[in-house]
């Protein structure tokens, strides 16, 4: 099982490339379940979350090919020929994000069979508002042996209330109104700029919709979608997550190829810790030396609110701000997992359900530590720039799900880290880490 092999204490200098965002691609590449045509998309990320959704289209009888080389960042889809509309538990069980393809498929094929999606380690992510809206808009919808089973002859537009904003069920049923009959009005919808991506997408295949980006989305439904080329937007976790370990090392860091628009709350909550950042243009953000960095309190919010999936991140930069900063999670319930293993590093954290305190600074120390799921895994990395000493972080495929050879991306401006097949067979290597 592979590990990462981290020395603290380099700041980081230079320049890092954000890749495309996971969590745009795995429903755009959904998408291309609503035609026969082929769908190119430019700048997927290289992600283990990537090869399931490959495999799992594949299952179905869809033609993907992933780019390699010069084209190793762009997917061709073709879904003319859907022989098997099933999303099977053994391909999805790793990826938790089978619903994003139960509305398409009703919506083309007529039927579904998908394995439910369950919990994850941060938390459960309920399919009940999937199931919901799509029984309004006309699907009849069964469960048994852990399977959904939808089928429509063809959807009809519906008035869709979300009961809590939720990204997928929004995507989801998005992916179904495009081709139902009549209109839908989606109100309470997830702003995400997933969501708008994945909108941007289905326009250019031809789709009727208006206000993506906004609580409340119409459609009017097509009797067909065609082709498209598209490029995806750049990953703003990933983004963040590079400007908290230019922050938290005291480095000059160039981020670029992000969208400074999509990262407006972390940037703000950055600023107000002491970090000093400057939008160079559109699409690069540098963070740079400043003022020791403070305490500043955080509340996870959904879109444009500051992202549950920073909060880990940010919890790791703010074991070194001076004073007290209360993290709040509001998103997932179980969302903390990474704080006993900052803690085993040094830092003075305390855990009271939803909320965190964190006192610093604190001096962290190297050890061996655990991955818990993908964004604990990024916190993990981040202390671990800091901290005195070598640190061995284990289960780090959790950080291949969602972020593109991080560690090579980090060595490539100063980081000690190293990736290991199997650690305590390579010593030398580990000492010239």
């Amino acid at each position: 099982m592979d590990k990462y092999v981290i020395r603290g204490g380099n700041p980081l200098v230079g320049t890092i490339r954000v890749s495309g965002a996971k969590n745009s691609a795995l429903p755009c590449m959904a998408a291309a379940i609503l035609t026969e045509d082929e769908v190119i998309l430019e700048n997927i990320p290289q992600v283990r979350d990537i090869e399931t959704e490959r495999r799992l289209l594949a299952s179905m009888g869809a033609e993907v090919e992933l780019g390699t080389g010069e084209s190793g960042h762009r997917t061709t889809l073709c879904c003319r020929t859907l022989s098997d509309p099933e999303a099977k538990y053994e391909i999805v069980k790793t990826m938790r994000a089978s619903s994003l393809v139960l509305g398409p498929l009703v919506a083309r094929a007529g039927m579904a069979r998908v394995a439910m999606p369950g919990g994850c380690a941060i938390g459960g992510r309920p399919i009940d508002m999937h199931i919901k809206g799509l029984e309004k808009m006309g699907a009849t919808i069964t469960q048994a042996h852990g399977y959904l089973e939808a089928r429509a002859d063809r959807l009809r537009g519906a008035h869709l209330v979300f009961s809590k904003i939720t990204v997928t069920g929004t995507e989801d049923l998005l992916m179904a109104a495009v081709l139902a009959q009549g209109e839908t009005l989606m109100e309470n919808c997830a702003c995400e700029p997933e969501v708008t991506d994945l909108a941007a997408l289905l326009t250019a295949m031809g789709a009727k919709i208006l206000g993506a980006g906004t609580p409340t989305i119409r459609v009017l439904g097509v009797d067909r979608l065609h082709g498209a080329h598209y490029r995806i937007n750049p990953d703003r976790i990933e983004a963040g997550t590079f400007l908290i370990a230019g922050a938290i090392t005291g480095g000059d860091l160039i981020v670029a190829n992000c969208n400074a628009t999509h990262l407006g709350a972390v940037i703000a909550k950055l600023r107000e810790a002491g970090v000093r950042i400057d939008i160079l243009g559109p699409d690069t953000v540098r963070v740079r030396p400043g003022n020791r960095l403070r305490a500043a309190d955080i509340s996870t919010e959904e879109y444009p609110g500051f992202p549950t999936d920073m909060q880990a991140q940010y919890m790791a930069l703010a074991t070194q701000a001076e004073g007290v900063s209360v993290v709040t999670e509001n998103i997932f319930e179980n969302r903390f997992m990474h704080v006993q293993e900052l803690v085993r590093m040094g830092a003075d954290i305390k855990v009271d359900g939803r909320v965190a305190t964190v006192r610093g600074a604190t001096r962290l120390s190297a050890t061996a530590v655990m991955c818990s799921d993908l964004r604990a895994s990024a916190s993990l990395v981040l202390a671990a720039l800091v901290a005195d000493g070598e640190s061995i972080l284990d289960r780090v495929y959790h950080m291949d799900r969602g972020y593109e050879r991080i560690e090579e991306k980090l060595a490539g401006v100063g980081a000690q880290i190293k990736r290991m097949g199997n650690i305590f067979a390579s010593k030398d290597e580990v000492a010239a880490v």
